[in-house]
């Protein structure tokens, strides 16, 4: 993933947490919001209640893997923020894709001529 294309700043982080629009899932909170570019970009947020590192790394690289395997399914155009819950590192991956796909239709994220795909 190229660095345009991730969320750093800690302003945008809190402008997604307080403007954006959120789902939450047993496995994940995902907030967007219209960002005026062309393309999507993703913030990854992962507590350290979670656990140590390699735990919060694992949950961090999963949920940018389903982010990027998505995107050419998703409307351009938006800030998404994925907040890690305690199951994330843990569960299956196709139940981890199961919270993912639900999330992105609550919000509106999945294109129409993506979804036929």
């Amino acid at each position: 993933m190229k660095g345009s294309v991730t969320i750093k700043q800690n302003y945008e982080f809190r402008r997604l947490y307080a403007k954006g629009k959120s789902a939450v899932t047993p496995s994940m909170v995902m907030y967007c919001r219209k960002n005026g570019r062309g393309h999507n970009r993703l913030g990854v947020t992962v507590s350290t209640k979670l656990g140590g590192a390699v735990v919060r790394n694992r949950a961090r690289r999963r949920l940018r893997e389903l982010f990027r395997l998505s995107q050419g399914r998703m409307v351009q155009g938006y800030d998404v923020l994925l907040v890690a819950r305690g199951r994330t590192a843990r569960i299956p991956h196709r139940y981890l894709r199961r919270d993912y796909e639900t999330a992105l239709k609550k919000l509106g994220l999945v294109s129409e001529e993506g979804a036929e795909k």
